[in-house]
């Protein structure tokens, strides 16, 4: 399978959070950890699955819980 990795500047996108927020959820593991794109190197990026749920469980915990896809 393969998976889509987007980078920061879409994530940003779709979260809202500024770069210190974003990092500062990560860091409290509130948010998914970024993977490492190339041995060594800076760049990196989030597998998009992971940000779509944890925006769905964003939702869920908005809803109480009771959020249901169907």
């Amino acid at each position: 399978m393969v998976r889509e990795i987007i980078r920061k500047p879409e994530v940003k996108r779709l979260t809202g959070y500024a770069d210190s927020t974003l990092y500062k959820h990560i860091a409290a593991g509130r948010f998914p950890k970024p993977i490492k794109l190339s041995p060594g190197g800076r760049a990196s990026g989030w597998f998009a699955d992971e940000i779509a749920s944890w925006q769905e469980s964003r939702v869920k915990e908005r809803d109480g819980g009771a959020h249901d896809a169907s």
